[in-house]
């Protein structure tokens, strides 16, 4: 099993910056990828960033050019740097994890932090 514990998320203006952090724990060390998704009300949760324990990341296009996504592996703990924020990026944002083990793929989630951007 994986736990992961969001944090970060709050109210920001426009044109803001906010730092989400995913800490994970557990059975770790066969996690291949891990990233941020978001679901806005009435909407389907969306990719925003992923990883892979390579350090290749992916972004969806809306957001490329305005978060970074990154790992500190020694403390397990995946960061969404997330600058020049739009009032469309309010969401609540789930860290998201998988691991890969030779029984398949599974997948874990966080409980979610809220992002809230006023205009």
């Amino acid at each position: 099993q994986v736990q992961l514990v969001e944090s970060g998320g709050g109210l920001v203006q426009a044109g803001g910056s906010l730092r989400l952090s995913c800490a994970a724990s557990g059975i770790i060390f066969t996690i291949n990828v891990m990233g941020w998704y978001r679901q806005a009300p009435g909407k389907q949760r969306e990719l925003v960033a992923t990883i892979t324990s390579g350090g290749s990341t992916n972004y969806a296009d809306s957001v490329k050019g305005r978060f970074t996504i990154s790992r500190d592996n020694a403390k397990n703990t995946v960061y969404l740097q997330m600058n020049s924020l739009k009032p469309e990026d309010t969401a609540r944002y789930y860290c998201h994890a998988q691991r890969r083990t030779t029984y398949g793929l599974y997948d874990y989630w966080g409980q979610g932090t809220q992002v809230t951007v006023s205009s």
